[in-house]
């Protein structure tokens, strides 16, 4: 369950699970996505839900949040954005999406996360309706809380920020730095895939536009970002998930 993890290009830079990993049970809806294809919550909701078809047993795990919300709250039908929307999107810049956005959506996205803001900018534009409102329209979910285990991490912020610094390290030394050089002819920032944290950052410096130390720091900074609202949105979404605490 994790929107970065889905996409072929990328396994190191968004530590997807390793080939020997991926060898000693089962995954699924890992790397099956390439990266110019759209690929939304919708997407993944009607794979996972043909996934809980089967009779084994699913440890659905992941960091993107809003798919854990689909799964367990459910998912408004929203129509599919035209092409031509999504190219004028593409172009604003954050501050001119936000402001075009009703005040029930703005208030009550992550008005941080531009994927976030430009989907629902894209929603409004398409539909004349704000994704609020959309949303207020939801169906039951897939997969009620009460019929699985639902459970959350807990982790200590100083603990978790050590261990983002670290983790940045071993990336770079398991080849994520050769993994972004892979795609520069290909490279597009307006692409989902292609904005996965520590990808800009390393992309920027393949290119010769900043040290590979600025590009580590400006990672690290957007990562621990991330947490920020992970951690946000697990305290205002996942109230009743089981905490387990780390760090």
């Amino acid at each position: 369950a994790d929107a970065s993890q889905v996409y072929d290009c990328w396994r190191v830079i968004t530590a997807r699970p390793s080939p020997e990993e991926e060898t000693q049970t089962p995954h699924a809806l890992y790397g099956h996505v390439a990266a110019t294809m759209p690929y939304s919550t919708g997407h993944w909701l009607r794979e996972v839900t043909d996934l809980l078809g089967s009779e084994d047993r699913l440890i659905i795990v992941g960091g993107t949040g809003l798919y854990f919300t689909a799964l367990t709250q459910g998912l408004a039908e929203i129509p599919a954005t035209p092409p031509e929307v999504r190219t004028e999107a593409d172009q604003m810049p954050l501050d001119a999406l936000l402001e075009a956005l009703d005040a029930p959506t703005r208030n009550r996205i992550d008005i941080q996360n531009r994927a976030r803001v430009q989907r629902a900018w894209e929603v409004l534009a398409a539909t004349g309706r704000g994704l609020a409102a959309w949303q207020d329209e939801t169906g039951p979910p897939v997969l009620a809380l009460p019929d699985c285990h639902p459970i959350v991490f807990d982790v200590n912020k100083d603990w978790l920020n050590e261990r983002i610094e670290t983790r940045f390290d071993i990336m770079i030394s398991n080849g994520a730095l050769e993994e972004v050089a892979a795609q520069q002819d290909v490279y597009d920032p307006a692409l989902p895939a292609h904005r996965a944290i520590g990808v800009p950052e390393l992309m920027a410096h393949v290119r010769g536009e900043i040290t590979l130390k600025a590009a580590k720091a400006a990672a690290v900074i957007a990562t621990r970002r991330f947490a920020k609202r992970q951690r946000t949105w697990m305290r205002s979404k996942m109230a009743d998930w089981h905490p387990i605490a780390l760090g």
